[in-house]
């Protein structure tokens, strides 16, 4: 069953994505008093007794923006109206009417669509009456609302819900995996999304920096439910000029934390950057499954052999060593299917539970072999009784050991190395958690 859906309308700067974020009742898209931050369409999901729509925040219609992407948002405004059950569409009730307001209006009649007209920034209930001046274009009576103090935010849910009574509309499912496309600027996240979806859902530009939101896109893969989140392209600290890039940046490692699992996106026609190393510092310091996508590769120099090429990003992002390589080619959709496919796959090995019995017949093998690796000497030798797994995503697992301090980070990487040996878990992060036993404790 089809989700209702609400889209949010307006000129620039009238206060749509806070909005957005009010209803939401969370940051997801960035506010910022300059017009046109807000490009591609940013979307959520709100409930409220068994009664669900998607939320839907959009650019300013008729935004001028800098980097010649006008055309590229006002179809996105426009895809938006058509998927439209309801559009709240808002004006600022201390502009009162201004003609990009009349133009706007104009295409809501002529779509005959269903209106619920917002005057936003009515701080003060004595600029109540001025929103009378409204009705003026055709659509009803106009809601003062203010969405930065959240003044009949509830009232405006109110008749939402009250609108969407006659529609179905269930509880939309929940997604099985998420996952966070990451990168560099301009290295073709964008593209694979639309690559995956199957759609232009989001802007492509060669333009460097065209997204800016953490945009979460639902599609459906073999009848489940998956959540792709695009991101902004990750570029150095020195190298963000503004608080949009800085909100950028904070909204792109958020998708990092809250990834199933990360597609590291690099360009097979450049070398790996600084920012690719820092990128892959920060995923595996948050213990993250992931997949290296090398895209671009029809585009790749003779010289950049498969092989080769996986030596190079080895030796260059260590931290990486357990995440499988992919290469695609984002803008004729090669091997995107395949990514999934293994996406689903790596989501499937950090998500195991492995039974205690497995896990330290495992660690049996470990003692068997060479532990030369740990701290000798008067410290005395490092002994693992027993291990337990205490979690999944990233796979946790909890030894109960002689000494702590004996188990060292080169220790600890040769226990890591060996379970990915033995164990179905070789592509993901394996976190080790160490504890005294309760034994040694006495002694």
């Amino acid at each position: 069953m089809a989700m209702a859906a609400v889209a949010i309308i307006g000129r620039p700067n009238v206060g749509k994505s806070s909005l957005f974020n009010a209803l939401a009742g969370e940051m997801i898209s960035i506010v910022e008093p300059t017009a046109g931050v807000t490009r591609d369409r940013v979307s959520t999901i709100i409930g409220r007794n068994d009664k669900y729509f998607e939320l839907i925040d959009t650019g300013g219609y008729g935004v001028v923006d800098v980097q010649q992407l006008s055309e590229h948002i006002e179809q996105q405004i426009i895809t938006a109206i058509e998927s439209a059950n309801i559009v709240l569409f808002m004006v600022d009730i201390r502009e009162g009417i201004v003609p990009l307001d009349e133009k706007i209006a104009r295409l809501l009649r002529k779509e005959g669509l269903d209106v619920i007209g917002v005057a936003n920034k009515a701080d003060d209930a004595k600029m109540f009456p001025a929103a009378g001046e409204f009705s003026k274009l055709g659509l009803g009576e106009f809601l003062c609302i203010s969405a930065t103090n959240n003044l009949n935010k509830q009232v405006l849910l109110d008749r939402i819900f009250e609108r969407l009574s006659g529609i179905e509309s269930a509880r939309p499912a929940k997604p099985v995996m998420k996952i966070a496309i990451v990168g560099k600027q301009n290295v073709g996240k964008s593209t694979l999304v639309n690559a995956m979806v199957g759609s232009e859902r989001v802007i492509v530009s060669e333009t460097p920096g065209t997204t800016r939101d953490a945009i979460d896109v639902r599609f459906e893969k073999d009848s489940k439910t998956i959540v792709v989140i695009d991101t902004a392209g990750i570029k150095k600290k020195s190298k963000i000029a503004d608080s949009i890039g800085f909100y950028s940046y904070v909204r792109a490692t958020r998708s990092i934390q809250r990834a199933d699992v990360v597609l590291f996106l690099i360009d097979a026609t450049t070398e790996v950057s600084e920012v690719d190393k820092k990128i892959a510092r920060f995923i595996a310091d948050e213990y993250k499954s992931c997949i290296i996508v090398i895209n671009k590769w029809d585009l790749a120099k003779e010289t950049a052999v498969t092989g080769n090429y996986e030596d190079y990003l080895t030796k260059l992002l260590p931290g990486l060593s357990y995440a499988p390589i992919a290469f695609t080619t984002a803008t004729e959709a090669k091997n995107v299917q395949s990514v999934l496919d293994l996406a689903a796959e790596i989501f499937g090995q950090t998500t195991t539970w492995i039974t205690t019995g497995r896990l330290n017949k495992a660690f049996e093998a470990i003692k068997a072999g060479s532990m030369s690796a740990g701290k000798r000497g008067g410290g005395g030798h490092p002994n693992i009784y027993y291990a337990t797994q205490v979690a999944v995503n990233p796979v946790t697992i909890l030894m109960f050991v002689n000494k702590p301090e004996l188990f060292d980070e080169n220790h600890r990487r040769f226990i890591v190395g060996r379970l990915r040996e033995l164990l179905p878990i070789s592509e993901v992060p394996i976190r080790l958690l160490v504890r005294t036993h309760r034994t040694e404790k006495k002694n």
